[in-house]
């Protein structure tokens, strides 16, 4: 998944319970200062910190979200769920995933072996297997990977970004992580930054790009790697391109040797076919998460955890794409934004304290169905994907 940590950027606020052994801290995104540069802006590293104005009363009798500051709305929330952190095993935290990408791993095998068989059955077993563990370890694999949530080690961190990202994903370290992580979570439906439009393609008609232009994506992916390859430092291109030719020709002699196919154009088909089989639902879930959601202009935007619960959307789960994708891709995808740094299977286990508080404090909290949302971009595909969105004016948070 060609996903958008590098140098740690600036903190601000102070530790959020502090910091215990073993158990990694939230990580949140912060505001950045008036002026800043994108580059400077990191949105794994920020932790919220008091802000005046904190307490337990509420003056003059005014609802308690009307007074108190975003940031001791932020602090309190990430309190709460820094305590459900510091509760939970390794397991727990890291395990989980750790084991679906491990369970993963050990079907490829079955995969490549199903595919021998002349029969139609076995043969779509096969080609079912192994799109189901190419999209869990491209998709699920490097979007952990690029918010270094797969372990607690940086150097370890860095490991398992360029496996994943670079040779399973044919995509650049740099690049992922600087679109991704500083880019898109730094500046979540902020327009001309964080606002999804790597994601849109105006000169297509609703039904191909919804229902044909996925299939493109594996095609497509390294050849934007590619080309973003002229950004980054001649050490990082090169070994970008020697994972990137790696993982291909790993996957096309794998074909050919074990899987029995006779031609490299049939071998090549297949990868094709592998790799394009949960393009569709790849393409939908990045577009229906934020896109329609409210924007905002860098100089008005709102504060932290308004702009999360106002700009992002959960899906509800469904077992083959919380597998494949993961839980902060899908049905806790608010939960993921407002703490990236944690794992799937923490982002499941904080999501009912998340949704709780953002409920109880009258914010919102944003869910849809896949159908739903599917709908909703064929009927207003022009005015969601074709047109500059309007900038939501806010009144009474900023």
């Amino acid at each position: 998944m060609p996903l958008e940590d590098g140098d740690p950027g600036r903190q601000r606020g102070r530790q959020v319970n502090g910091e215990v052994s073993s158990v990694p801290r939230l990580r949140g995104m912060g505001d950045p200062p008036d002026g800043s540069s994108r580059t400077d802006t990191v949105a794994d590293g920020w932790e919220p910190g008091p802000a005046p104005g904190d307490g337990d009363g509420t003056p003059g009798g005014a609802p308690e979200q009307a007074w108190k500051p975003e940031e001791a709305l932020m602090t309190e929330l990430s309190e709460l769920v820094q305590k459900v952190v510091k509760s939970s095993s390794w397991w727990e935290r890291h395990g989980v995933d750790i084991s679906i990408l491990a369970c993963s791993f050990l079907l490829l095998p079955a995969g490549f072996l199903c595919l021998r068989s002349a029969q139609a059955i076995p043969f779509l077993l096969g080609v079912l297997t192994l799109g189901v563990v190419h999209h869990t370890l491209t998709v699920k694999g490097s979007h952990l990977a690029s918010h270094n949530a797969l372990t607690e080690s940086k150097s370890w961190g860095k490991v398992w970004a360029v496996f994943f990202i670079e040779l399973c994903s044919a995509f650049t370290v740099e690049q992922a992580t600087y679109n991704h992580v500083k880019i898109h979570h730094g500046y979540t439906n902020i327009i001309g930054l964080g606002d999804s439009s790597t994601w849109k393609l105006p000169f297509l008609n609703r039904y191909v790009y919804m229902f044909i232009a996925p299939l493109a994506v594996p095609i497509l992916t390294p050849l934007v790697a590619l080309d973003l390859l002229r950004n980054v430092e001649w050490k990082a291109a090169l070994r970008t391109l020697c994972c990137m030719f790696l993982g291909f020709y790993c996957h096309y002699w794998l074909l050919l040797h074990v899987s029995g196919f006779q031609s490299p154009w049939s071998a090549l088909l297949c990868m094709l076919l592998t790799r394009s089989l949960l393009a569709h639902p790849y393409i939908h879930v990045n577009i229906f998460q934020h896109i329609g959601l409210p924007m905002f202009s860098a100089e008005r935007k709102p504060k932290r955890i308004h702009l999360m619960s106002l700009g992002v959307l959960n899906l509800p789960r469904n077992a083959l794409l919380d597998w494949s994708f993961g839980h902060s891709l899908i049905s806790c995808h608010v939960e993921h934004h407002l703490f990236p740094s944690l794992s799937d299977n923490m982002c499941l286990k904080i999501k009912p304290i998340v949704s709780q508080y953002l409920k109880q404090k009258k914010l919102p909290y944003n869910e849809d169905t896949y159908s739903s949302r599917l709908w909703l971009f064929l009927q207003k595909y022009e005015e969601l994907m074709v047109h500059a969105p309007p900038i939501t004016e806010l009144v009474g948070i900023q």
